[in-house]
């Protein structure tokens, strides 16, 4: 009876349904062992070779695994089908031939299916295969170069710069694409120009609106009328002719469904229809994989098997008839070189089965499937037909010309089902015309045009409007580039060559995870941190974060796994030269990082100002100069007179989130608005000698920076305030923590202070002495309160496979999964409601494993399915 081994129990279940009792079916939990984060796990000096260690939390996996085959001496890896379900079979190999538990007579096979169904499993099984070395060196490869990479760079940013965490091979890369967009929308300069509208009417009452393109006989360019004048003579050179309809032309066109999903074709659509972060996203389609319901998700593959392409042209003439079938399957070919990443495209096991049909639960699961369901039908069905219509408005004298555009869908083909999504809005010439004919006199409309655009658009920009309302101006801005998304970064590092399917969740989660990167409506925007640490290695590993560079080692990575390069060969050309440059790098002091840092970034930190005034100059003392300088949270621009001056202020520049503001003086001293690692906060002075840490206050939830004033600053400054003497003795005072407003007492036969919680900050400055002794009596009955009232759980998430309920709740820093004394915080783009039990289970996993608290597994709680034996007879 085979040994079956498999990623994850999920997957167990699922096939061990389809095999039956002639197999043993364990999990392995996904990678078994690792590279220690440790000096020499990378021998460089050994021909790069590798010493793993199986980590604390698979131990037991493995155990069991060696378990089974003293019973049943045939093994069978039936991990994922890419290079990283490669990779934990050959892991699994060693270990277990490391443990003997492998023998000389113990038949190893490896078997892959693109899909968990019954045809496909069964299939597998009867074309076994060795492990695919080559396949594994790629991974090799891969794993080496990452740990080359930060394992001695990393230490060198540390070093350089305080605060900075850590660089990847990929992450870094990717950091930069963030970064340069923020800087390119920073020093954009918006361009104003004019556009011109009109709106006209039928012969027969309805209207239609064009667009001015040809203006004293010439070809308007988008931004020619660069100012309102322009439009205005513009307005007039229409308003003062008589216009006539010059040409009407209609045109057939045709549109296409878009291919199937691949990996990141699935990322970008569903952050661009559901808001779901890349991570999640395959995390929700890995949940559909392992149930059987959708084909392996990390593939760069669009084509589809001719079964599938069959399957679904039965089931588009089924449920929309024989007209929505073209006459021949749509083929769609591979672009990705890398033949073991492009495996079949994304796409449901069973195209009858649409996601009402889902025998799922989960919100995020059913989303998912229906769009990769939705786009799989789509990409076989027939092509949407339309009808585009150009109307062209001509005056007599031919020196002012207008065009109207409108379409129609004719027969709406794929677009009945699907319409992939857009990242950045774009205005459609998608309106339906009214029956115009050529000669017809072009008449103004009699209603107003600037109050149909107001009510559509509900803008209110500048616009010159003549006598005749139907005639209007607009006046717009050139916009700069938009920030990436999560969808757009993916599609970006798709184009350039960086990463591969596998990897781009990763990298987009690990940069945000490090701080160098926030995610704010949807947008992706780098941190202080980030941009310094780019900066840096742009400056002095220019190489290693070059968009080509990364390429091209991807290119050699994927020959590797072709078994067209020794990767070998390949680490040691890296090391060579890597090595050299973090040997010069850590030879400089870190002034001199600065030093070639500020210059680099002056820019950016220094723009001119607009009183004409050297830009460098201190605005505070007048005399310093400013300089860029680090610290653990960053980089920021400080006075080089520290410590006589303590101007600081972001990287971002003058004015920015993080600049000081004078609020006004008090008793001698200057009260300053500033910017720390916790937020804002008021201060009293600045440091001396003597007075090294000035009196300061944070600002309490809820309190804007824009609205601080010099009053509300003293009145910070003024705590704790003392609310009066307890009936009993001792001082009640009121103030702000690092959780939250409170109320302080202690009674002299009391070994400490008693704290009472405010709900609302203002208490701290009103709350009355009997509401305060009150609350006071309230929390000495209760002392348990104190901490962390016992929250009540958001969703109960049953139990996790080593024992022991899992809940979600709600924290002071947002919602996590709770299991034992495991706390696993949610990511941000994942809602509490929307976590299944398959994700509580990897999240708290996780967490243990960092931790290393994982408890050995109960007893008679077992995770894989149960052996069985093949009934006698």
């Amino acid at each position: 009876m085979p040994v079956v081994v498999v990623e994850s129990p999920a997957k167990a279940k699922t096939i061990n349904k389809y095999l039956g009792p002639d197999y043993t079916v364990l999990a392995s939990y996904g990678h078994v062992r690792d590279l220690p984060p440790k000096d020499g796990s990378v021998d460089t000096e050994d021909e790069f070779a590798m010493k793993w260690e199986v980590g604390n939390d698979s131990r037991k996996h493995v155990k069991a695994i060696a378990d089974a085959l003293k019973e049943d001496n045939a093994l069978i890896l039936a991990t994922d089908p890419d290079r990283e379900g490669e990779a934990i079979s050959w892991h699994l190999q060693e270990a277990l031939t490391k443990r003997r538990s492998i023998k000389k007579d113990t038949p190893v096979s490896r078997v892959t299916f693109n899909a968990i169904t019954k045809d496909a499993v069964t299939e597998a099984m009867q074309n076994p295969r060795e492990v695919d070395m080559p396949l594994v060196e790629a991974y090799l490869a891969r794993r080496a170069l990452d740990y080359l990479v930060g394992f001695n760079l990393s230490p060198v940013l540390w070093r350089k710069l305080p605060g900075a965490k850590s660089a990847g091979r990929v992450q870094s890369v990717c950091l930069r694409l963030i970064v340069e967009r923020e800087m390119e929308i920073e020093a954009f300069k918006p361009v104003e120009y004019w556009s011109v509208r009109a709106l006209f009417e039928t012969p027969r009452g309805q209207t239609y609106e064009a667009r001015l393109v040809t203006l004293a006989g010439k070809k308007l360019d988008k931004h020619d009328l660069g100012n309102a004048t322009q439009a205005e003579l513009a307005v007039q050179a229409i308003t003062s002719r008589a216009l006539s309809v010059s040409s009407v032309e209609a045109k057939p066109a045709a549109r296409n469904p878009s291919a199937p999903f691949m990996t990141s074709t699935l990322q970008q659509e569903a952050s661009r229809k559901f808001g779901m972060g890349a991570r999640h996203a395959m995390q929700v389609a890995q949940r559909l994989y392992e149930a059987g319901y959708i084909t392996y998700m990390r593939t760069d593959g669009i084509d589809m098997a001719p079964e599938a392409v069959a399957a679904a042209r039965d089931a588009i003439a089924d449920r929309y008839g024989k007209e929505y079938v073209p006459g021949s399957p749509r083929i769609y070919k591979n672009k990705a070189k890398n033949a073991q990443e492009a495996h079949e495209c994304i796409r449901p096991t069973d195209m009858s089965r649409d996601a009402k049909a889902l025998k799922v639960t989960d919100e995020d699961q059913r989303k998912l499937y229906d769009l990769i369901w939705k786009r799989t039908i789509a990409c076989q069905m027939a092509a949407a037909r339309l009808e585009r219509t150009t109307v062209e408005i001509t005056s007599d004298d031919g020196q002012v010309g207008l065009r109207a555009t409108g379409q129609v869908v004719m027969f709406d083909g794929f677009m009945r089902v699907y319409e992939e999504g857009r990242d950045d809005v774009v205005d459609d010439d998608d309106k339906r015309l009214p029956q115009i004919m050529q000669g017809d006199p072009a008449r103004f409309a009699k209603t107003s045009l600037r109050d149909q655009f107001a009510k559509a658009t509900g803008d209110d920009k500048q616009a010159v409007l003549s006598d005749n309302e139907a005639v209007l101006a607009l006046q717009h801005h050139t916009q700069p580039p938009p920030r990436y998304t999560e969808a757009t970064l993916v599609k970006r590092m798709e184009e350039l060559g960086i990463g591969r399917p596998s990897t781009y969740a990763s990298i987009v989660t690990t940069i945000q995870d490090r701080e160098y990167v926030r995610k704010d409506k949807n947008r992706l925007i780098p941190e202080e941190k980030g941009r310094i640490v780019t900066i840096f290695l742009l400056n002095f590993f220019r190489q290693y974060v070059g968009y080509e560079f990364t390429a091209n080692l991807e290119e050699q990575l994927d020959d590797v796994s072709a078994g067209d390069r020794d990767y070998k060969d390949l680490l040691g050309k890296f090391w060579r030269d890597f090595s050299a440059a973090i040997g010069e790098t850590s030879e400089l002091r870190i002034s001199e990082v600065l030093d070639k840092l500020d210059e680099a970034l002056a820019p950016q930190l220094y723009p001119p100002r607009e009183d004409g005034s050297d830009p460098r100059i201190c605005p505070k003392c007048g005399m310093g100069q400013l300089h860029l300088k680090t610290s653990r949270t960053g980089g920021f621009v400080g006075c080089g007179n520290y410590p006589e001056c303590t101007y600081t202020r972001p990287i971002a520049g003058e004015g920015a989130e993080g600049d000081e503001r004078l609020l006004g003086e008090d008793a001698g001293d200057e009260i300053w608005l500033k910017s720390g690692r916790f937020g804002p906060y008021v201060q009293r002075g600045e440091p001396t000698p003597e007075n090294k840490k000035p009196p300061r206050a944070s600002l309490p939830r809820g309190w804007s920076k824009d609205d601080m004033d010099l009053g509300k600053a003293l009145t910070l400054l003024s705590l704790p305030r003392q609310i009066g003497e307890h009936p009993e003795g001792g001082m009640i005072s009121s103030n702000f923590g690092r959780f939250g407003p409170y109320l302080m007492h202690q009674l002299a036969d009391e070994a400490k202070p008693v704290y009472a919680n405010l709900k609302d900050p203002n208490d701290v400055f009103e709350i009355g002495m009997n509401r305060a002794v009150e609350l006071l009596a309230e929390k000495r009955a209760n002392p348990g309160r104190g901490r962390r009232a016992a929250a009540k759980p958001l969703k109960e998430l049953g139990e996790h496979p080593d024992g022991g309920a899992m809940q979600v709740l709600d924290g002071r820093y947002g919602p996590y999964v709770k299991w034992e004394k495991v706390n696993a915080t949610i990511p941000k783009d994942i809602k509490p409601e929307d976590v299944t039990q398959e994700m509580a289970i990897e999240l708290v996993n996780e967490r243990a494993a960092k931790k290393g608290t994982r408890k050995k597994a109960a007893p008679k709680k077992k995770t894989a399915a149960k052996k069985t034996t093949k009934k006698a007879g």
